[in-house]
């Protein structure tokens, strides 16, 4: 909605900085932290002549295949002053953005830029081109820290999520699709999101416009603070809908600085799988209130391994409360190597433990979760591929032998209407154990009196799934 100027006016003279921002734009903003801003070039080797023959004939065939010469236009502005040039250079690689916190150099960027990277290098505001060094990487908050020597420069501050509220002001700045810097400005749209994968962040979200190009780039309140690191949209077209995810910046801050002492950041692992106590739960333990994490699995190789035990409530990590929702955030804040006294509900009983906290493992970048070719199974609407036990490995599903992961799933199909997921690792068909696709491929199609009855692994926990071609309730 927008503000009528005389009204605007009122609000500004009475002292709002987001309205006043409003009323008279961010072009002083921009001038002054622009020139932190830098654009994050990452270069592979070389490609043949032939493939830049082919990918030139790959762009004459797009530009004239698209009716509203979209892809044309795009060419061109890539060619641009600023943008990525036409491409014909030779190098291929990637582009996002960073920003300076440093006078000297110290540049901050997503880890998914720079990931896989020959070489890298940073583009100033100016023009100017510097290599970059990579200091370190973090893969579970998505943040790495790169260094560059090109004199002094001017830094951005991180300051604190904390002080900005859902409805204030805030711009991001970039360089969406490698046309060159852009600036887009919104409000902050809710705070503490939890995306599905990343449960050790609490994202802010704003309705800035953030694109591809735009990861790791600033989010910045109207006095030139940076709140957040730009990282993640969603988006059912691949372009911004007004859905944009930023790291706050105090775990930015906190990122840095184990980044600058140790190049990696180590966490807390127990080595426990639980879920919510909810209040059936909770009268079933014989416990007053729904409260802590339920354990419903401990790792035989973990830390928690002969002390924790299937069944028992967490309620407390040293002095801080549990609970299911914040438990992966609970434990990532131990320090490995340390004892930890829990307060666990076992039996009916209040009790602590100690054990000596873990150090939890990085995940896979970019797990290769299926190892063979799709099959389709068209009676369940969904494709499958065989996996080895590496692939099983980085879905969680370490202790079984064999299964087939979901790959795709037609969203009307059988499959997706029992609420089967694509990644999900289908081991059985009834008590037999699917070793290969074809196992699956010539099953029939259900029925609600003639279900398909299966066995799935999520997250490392398995449960039957009766698919019967209707929506499960």
């Amino acid at each position: 909605m927008k503000i009528l100027p005389a009204i605007a006016l009122l609000i500004c003279l009475s002292g709002t900085g987001s309205a006043c921002a409003a009323a008279t734009g961010y072009a002083a903003l921009v001038r002054r932290v622009a020139p932190s801003v830098v654009t994050i070039l990452v270069v592979d080797e070389p490609v043949g002549a032939a493939d830049r023959a082919a990918a030139r004939e790959v762009r004459r065939a797009a530009d004239d295949t698209d009716p509203t010469a979209v892809n044309e236009i795009l060419r061109r502005l890539l060619s641009a002053p600023g943008g990525r040039g036409s491409g014909d250079e030779g190098i291929s690689g990637s582009l996002g953005s960073g920003f300076v916190i440093r006078k000297d150099g110290l540049i901050v960027t997503n880890r998914h830029v720079i990931v896989g990277a020959r070489s890298v290098k940073a583009r100033l505001s100016d023009g100017r081109e510097f290599p970059a060094r990579i200091v370190g990487s973090d893969i579970v908050t998505d943040i790495a820290l790169l260094s560059i020597t090109a004199g002094e420069l001017a830094p951005l501050q991180l300051g604190s999520s904390d002080k900005v509220s859902v409805g204030d002001a805030v711009i991001a700045i970039g360089n969406p699709y490698g046309l060159g810097q852009s600036v887009s400005a919104g409000i902050i749209s809710a705070r503490a999101r939890t995306l599905e994968n990343d449960p050790y962040v609490d994202f802010l979200q704003t309705d800035a416009s953030i694109n591809r190009g735009n990861s790791g780039g600033p989010l910045l309140t109207p006095d030139g603070t940076v709140v957040g690191v730009t990282s993640a949209i969603f988006s059912p077209s691949g372009g911004s809908v007004g859905l944009g995810f930023a790291i706050p910046a105090e775990t930015v801050a906190t990122i840095v600085s184990e980044l600058q002492a140790h190049q990696r950041v180590a966490r807390g692992y127990l080595g426990i799988a639980a879920q919510e106590v909810t209040a059936a739960l909770a009268a079933a333990l014989h416990m007053q209130a729904p409260d802590g994490a339920l354990i419903t699995g401990v790792d035989a190789l973990g830390p928690a391994a002969g002390t924790l035990m299937i069944g028992d409530v967490l309620l407390r990590a040293g002095t801080d409360p549990v609970t299911f929702k914040g438990l992966s955030k609970t434990t990532a804040r131990l320090i490995p190597g340390a004892l930890v006294t829990l307060t666990i509900l076992r039996a009916g009983v209040r009790d602590t433990v100690a054990l000596k906290v873990g150090e939890l493992p990085d995940p896979p970048a970019e797990p290769a979760l299926a190892s063979g070719q799709d099959t389709w199974v068209p009676s369940l609407g969904m494709g499958v591929a065989d996996t080895t036990a590496e692939n099983r490995r980085a879905i969680k599903a370490t202790d079984e032998p064999s299964g087939l992961i979901v790959t795709q799933l037609r969203p009307t199909g059988p499959g997706a209407l029992a609420g089967l997921r694509v990644g999900d690792l289908v081991t059985h068909l009834v008590t037999t154990q699917l070793l290969h696709a074809a196992d699956l491929a010539t099953v029939g199609k259900p029925s609600p009196q003639d279900p398909v009855l299966v066995r799935v692994v999520r997250d490392g926990a398995a449960s039957f799934v009766a698919i019967t071609g209707e929506i499960q309730p």
